[in-house]
Formats: C-alpha cells, sequence, structure tokens
C-alpha cells in the first residue's frame, strides 16, 4: 500500500475550502454574497460598473480622480487590433442568427490574445499583468459585437468613447444609443454578475494560471467552463422555458411534467445557494423597474416551480437562480439571445482577472491527486 499522503475530497469538492481570497465570498446558508468588503446588490443600485471593476482589481472603491484615470484607461482598451479584426472579417459569415455566438468568442478571443502577445505570467509584473487583465475586460464586448453584427451581415459599429462600459456595448450592438434605463439596466446586471466566489468557470482560470501560463489562456479556460448549461450557459434555455410555457395556465402542467421526467427546471438550483439567489431578487427587481413583458409570466412559473419543487423534491429546496431574471432583464435591453451566454462572460471577465491577479501574486501550481479505483497492478503479456 503507498505511503503517499491522501486527504480524500468529496466529489465536487462541494464543500471544500481550497483557496484563500480577498475578492468574493458567497454564503450560501444566508442567501448573500460580497466583493471584497461590500454588497454587490447594494454596489449595483449605487455605483458604476466602473467603479465596481476598480474595486475588484485594485480592491478599493475609486476616489473621483481615479475613477477619472481608470474609466480613461477603459475606454482606451475597446478597439479591436487591426490585424484581428482583418481576420475577423475573413472569417465571419453570415450564419443562423439563433446559434449560441459562445464558441465563437472563444476563438476569436483565442487570437486577440495571441495578438496582444500575452506571455506567461512568471516573466510579468503585477503591472503589465494588470495591463493585460484590464485590455481582455474591456475588448471583449466590442469582440461580441463585432461577431454578431458581421454573423449578421452587418459592419461593426466603432466604440464610441463618450460613452460607459454597458451602454457602449449596447451601442455596438445596433448602432444606436441606447434608452438611458437600458443601459442602467444591463450596467445593474453586470455589476451583479461580475464576480461569484470559486465557481466553476473560476477555479479553471486559477489552475491553468498556477501553472505559469498566459492570462489569455486562463481566460479561455475560464470561458469554456462558463459554456456549460449547468454553469452559465443558460439563461437562453430560462428563455426557451418561458416560450414553451407560454402563458400562465399552462405553467403548472408543463412543470410537473418536467419533473417527472427527472429533467431540470432551467434558471432554479444553485450548487451553493440554499436559499432564493441574491442576484435573482435584485435582477427582480430591475425587470420590476423596466416593466418587462415577460416579468408576469416569469414571475408565475417562479411561484409555481417553487410549489411543485417543494412538494416533489423537498429535500433539494431549489429556488430561482441568475438566469431566470437575468434573461429577463437582457431581453428586455435588447441584447439578442444567442449573445445571452457571451454577454455574462462579458461580465464575469472582471471577477476572473481579479481572481488571476490574486492567483498570482501568492501562486502555487494547483495539483490534486485522485484515488485509483482499478484493478491490481498486471504483468504486460507479450503480443500474440
Amino acid at each position: 500500500m503507498s505511503a503517499r499522503l491522501e486527504l480524500r475530497a468529496p466529489r465536487g469538492l462541494e464543500g471544500l475550502v481550497v483557496a484563500d481570497t480577498e475578492v468574493s465570498d458567497v454564503d450560501g446558508i444566508a442567501g448573500r454574497y460580497r466583493y471584497r468588503s461590500y454588497d454587490p446588490v447594494e454596489l449595483a443600485e449605487r455605483r458604476s460598473l466602473e467603479d465596481v471593476w476598480h474595486l475588484l482589481l485594485e480592491g478599493e472603491l475609486p476616489t473621483p480622480a481615479e475613477r477619472e484615470v481608470f474609466s480613461e484607461r477603459l475606454r482606451a482598451l475597446r478597439r479591436i487590433p487591426e490585424e484581428v479584426d482583418e481576420v475577423l472579417a475573413a472569417a465571419a459569415r453570415p450564419g443562423p442568427a439563433q446559434v449560441d455566438l459562445a464558441p465563437a468568442l472563444r476563438s476569436a478571443y483565442s487570437l486577440l490574445a495571441e495578438a496582444f502577445g500575452f506571455g506567461p505570467v512568471v516573466d510579468l509584473d503585477r503591472d503589465a499583468l494588470r495591463e493585460q487583465a484590464l485590455r481582455s475586460c474591456a475588448v471583449l464586448p466590442t469582440l461580441i459585437a463585432s461577431l454578431h453584427r458581421r454573423r449578421a451581415g452587418l459592419a461593426p459599429v466603432a466604440p464610441d468613447e463618450r460613452l460607459s462600459h454597458a451602454a457602449n456595448y449596447l451601442w455596438m450592438l445596433h448602432g444606436e444609443r441606447p434608452p438611458p434605463e437600458h443601459a442602467r439596466a444591463l450596467e445593474r446586471y453586470m455589476i451583479l454578475t461580475a464576480d461569484h466566489g470559486l465557481a466553476a468557470s473560476t477555479y479553471a482560470a486559477l489552475i491553468v494560471v498556477s501553472t505559469g501560463a498566459d492570462v489569455g489562456s486562463a481566460l479561455l479556460a475560464a470561458l469554456g467552463a462558463l459554456s456549460g448549461p449547468l454553469h452559465g450557459g443558460a439563461p437562453d434555455r430560462a428563455l426557451e422555458m418561458l416560450d414553451a410555457i407560454g402563458t400562465p395556465a399552462r405553467a403548472e402542467p408543463w412543470l410537473r411534467a418536467v419533473v417527472a421526467r427527472g429533467e431540470r427546471i432551467m434558471g432554479f438550483g444553485h450548487r451553493v445557494y440554499r436559499t432564493e439567489d441574491p442576484r435573482a431578487a435584485a435582477l427582480r427587481a430591475v425587470a420590476e423597474q423596466l416593466r418587462a413583458p415577460r416579468l408576469e409570466l416569469a414571475r408565475h412559473v417562479e411561484a409555481q416551480a417553487v410549489a411543485i419543487l417543494d412538494e416533489l423534491r423537498p429535500e433539494r429546496r431549489l429556488r430561482a437562480n441568475v438566469e431566470l431574471y437575468g434573461a429577463i432583464v437582457m431581453e428586455h435591453v435588447c441584447v439578442p439571445r444567442p449573445l445571452l451566454s457571451s454577454t455574462f462572460a462579458a461580465a464575469r471577465t472582471v471577477g476572473w482577472s481579479a481572481h488571476i491577479l490574486e492567483q498570482v501574486a501568492d501562486n502555487r501550481l494547483i495539483r490534486p491527486l485522485t484515488a485509483f479505483v482499478g484493478g491490481p497492478l498486471r504483468p504486460v503479456p507479450q503480443p500474440g
């Protein structure tokens, strides 16, 4: 028997603490989370996305002078390098409007990271790493909008440096100045989803960067993890559920049939929360302020789903998560459905970057063990 030290972790690392962080925290029992020492719900109500971005990356909310410098730097980093834009122009072909953009975004960001010349993090100081993180976060909405418009057979819209990060994203998608209430609603969504503890995508980024790889590779790993419907890839599926239900009268039989088949109700349940997801509550309030037309159907579906799940799955205590009302908000502010997961990624890149910088500052290669459950060692027979 091996004498190596083995510490058995639960499946899926559930409940296991694997890192110290000052970036964010999720309390699933109390039903709350925080960025640094602040409540993200309060931040979304009172501060800008750029302020929260500064908080996550720099550790503090900015002073007025710091805000101006920081925002100016972000605006300057929005443009896609000319050589990458030329590749996108040659590679992007008009295609089905309903196809998820996330796979194309991963490919395009890979080109972008190579063009930026991102090198191994072990060879860079914090200022260089911070610049790479800022550049990635700032340019990702431009990349999403460019891919979307090219796929639709439209010319890309250049960033407008006079607009905030969220407003500029809507501008680049549609070529029209968004209504202020739409820009602010999207900004609040992006603040609320900018980070969420050690989610699968964040951990994927940390594993990659712990090897000394470049920031681009770490963010690509996070983008890949986020594409899964059990993590961030389900906002469009929540809307598809509402499409299928159609009217309040159809909600109960439709939901009961889904549960009877042993399928997931999209937009419900969370790996950590045993209460309502606080992001869902905050985004429900945003949808109410917007008077989103699908809000009433979503609220009815939520009430029916909670009642049915409590009846048929009482041990699970499943509640609405961020995707249900996040999808309602994004749909209302005219983010196209194939871009919902990519828009989530554009927000979460801020949190990923903060965790990447923290990991590099006190790095140790992440290398857990596995327990081999196969048979005993066997001799290799000679070929017959």
